[in-house]
């Protein structure tokens, strides 16, 4: 006997369910609540690291496990690798305020399903989770835009978002003392920036790294 069509379309509508992994009680207290509050989700637990994130994972076999990156006590590139060693079916979908490619690229390459910052809207963050329990991948613009250029410029690494600011700092021909003023780092940092853009540029001092940087268009 074949399922009546009210009955099928319920079960289609079945909430996603997540494990929220964050070692930040504060934040995993507000995306349960976020997602407590809409019937097309529900919480099935929550962890402060990576491994704990991985046995809940198990144990509970959620749709999507939303995950940080930066935690003590288990990272989240090593509970990606885990839960595809374990061949657990949960996606894993990457929820942190990191958009630089040392951390993008190990996640991704991990196995993560998707890439979104954590001043995401809430109604991207709930399309992703449903995307991510799709299989769908879901990157956010930033993250997205650094993977295509990562692409379009194979062995040419993207400067990172504080080099791009210290870049233009130095366009517009301030210090190193007055770039360190404006984003409130030492000056040493501001040297140490300077040699990560100038190797990723190509280049060897400011005038070269500035004019490298508007051929390619990075500055506008």
């Amino acid at each position: 006997m074949t399922e009546p069509e009210p009955a099928r379309a319920a079960a289609d509508r079945r909430p996603v369910t997540l494990v929220i992994v964050d070692d930040h009680p504060v934040v995993r207290d507000g995306l349960r609540g976020m997602f407590a509050a809409h019937d097309g989700f529900e919480v099935l637990g929550e962890a402060g690291d990576g491994v704990q994130g991985v046995a809940l994972a198990e144990r509970l076999d959620p749709d999507v496990v939303l995950l940080d990156l930066r935690m003590p006590g288990g990272g989240g590139v090593e509970a990606i690798k885990e839960i595809g060693r374990r061949g657990l079916r949960s996606r894993v979908l990457v929820l942190t305020t990191y958009d630089t490619d040392s951390d993008t690229l190990p996640a991704i390459e991990a196995g993560a399903t998707g890439y979104l910052l954590k001043d995401a809207p809430r109604d991207e963050l709930f399309a992703a989770v449903r995307a991510a329990a799709e299989g769908r991948t879901v990157l956010s613009p930033a993250v997205a835009s650094r993977l295509v250029d990562r692409v379009r410029t194979p062995g040419r690494e993207p400067l990172s978002t504080r080099e791009r600011e210290v870049l233009a700092l130095v366009a517009k021909g301030n210090s190193n003392r007055e770039i360190a003023a404006a984003l409130f780092i030492s000056e040493a940092t501001v040297k140490t920036h300077l040699a990560h853009l100038y190797a990723k540029l190509g280049v060897n001092d400011r005038a070269a790294a500035v004019a490298v940087a508007y051929e390619r268009g990075i500055l506008g």
